[in-house]
């Protein structure tokens, strides 16, 4: 068993990691400023003695005593409504925070996995997409600060790796969704849903053409846990292949929430992509990873988290 440093701890992903990463008996630090993570994403985890809890920002300094084993790089603002009210604080942490984590895995010779994303593909001119596609991103659209935030980790992740000889691993992650997402997350999942399940017109922007592939958060930890302890040094899609319009989308989260919200249609924001949908055949080979919850499984336990969230409310 090991010692795991996860930064973004306390965000959506990073503590279904902490969960899973304990659940296989490594001890756990969470790392997360809480800019738009939560702490009541990983209360339940301050009992387990193995846990370990620091609130601090990794742009300025990361520093953990001890021997480390692995560390996974999450922290980073993730939706559009954050990256666009945080856009500084986005570049930062894709920077400053990418280069602190992966001087620490050099300085304790771990391994060290860095969530990208398929945003670095941008508005894609080829489909599905595969890991060798070079991406079609405006560096200086209202996206490109997250985008080229994550175009940058990887190219500094690869530079340790060849550089200094980095036990390094690229995740470049597709939609995922799942319970501890943020109600105003401003994602299509949050925003359907909580839509759905008030009774309120749920909002497609565009004509709900443009489309998208969605992963259930347990199927991607699986896929970034295999990741890591792999020798995989180049990028890898993770991600389900399954590809839908987001106008379907909506219907499918309104039929299962059992909501009478009829589907409104607003202006498609600047630079959104009109298509997303992930090649998994490198995961499929070097990790023999693929999804395994549907789509109408993983919606409705998502469904079931977002109306004990709004029941509480």
């Amino acid at each position: 068993m090991g010692r795991v440093l996860i930064t973004g701890g306390a965000g959506f992903i990073g503590s279904h990691l902490c969960e899973r990463f304990l659940g296989d008996g490594h001890e756990v630090i969470a790392v997360d400023n809480l800019l738009t993570g939560d702490r009541d994403n990983i209360a339940h985890l301050f009992v387990n003695p193995k846990f370990t809890f620091l609130e601090q920002d990794i742009t300025n300094y990361l520093y953990v005593a001890g021997d480390l084993d692995a560390i996974l790089h999450f922290a980073s603002p993730a939706s559009p409504v954050d990256y666009l009210e945080l856009p500084i604080q986005t570049l930062k942490v894709g920077s400053l925070g990418t280069h602190n984590a992966l001087g620490l895995a050099r300085a304790r010779n771990a391994r060290i996995l860095v969530a990208s994303t398929s945003e670095v593909y941008g508005d894609p001119l080829i489909h599905p997409q595969r890991e060798d596609y070079w991406g079609n991103v405006n560096p200086i659209g209202p996206r490109g600060v997250y985008d080229e935030a994550k175009r940058f980790l990887e190219a500094m992740t690869m530079a340790y790796h060849r550089t200094h000889g980095v036990k390094t691993r690229i995740a470049r992650i597709f939609n995922t969704y799942g319970p501890r997402m943020r109600m105003r997350d401003g994602r299509v999942v949050p925003n359907f849903m909580c839509q759905a399940l008030k009774g309120e017109a749920i909002t497609v922007y565009g004509d709900g053409s443009q489309t998208r592939s969605f992963c259930f958060v347990e199927d991607l930890v699986e896929g970034l846990t295999r990741l890591l302890w792999s020798d995989e040094a180049m990028p890898v899609n993770l991600g389900n292949p399954t590809e839908m319009s987001i106008h379907d989308f909506a219907v499918k989260i309104r039929d299962l929430a059992g909501s009478k919200s009829r589907v409104v249609f607003r202006e498609l924001p600047v630079d959104d992509p009109k298509v997303r949908q992930p090649d998994i055949t490198r995961a499929r080979r070097i990790l023999g990873w693929e999804p395994k919850v549907s789509l109408d499984e993983g919606l409705e336990r998502t469904i079931r988290f977002f109306q004990g969230k709004l029941k509480g409310a």
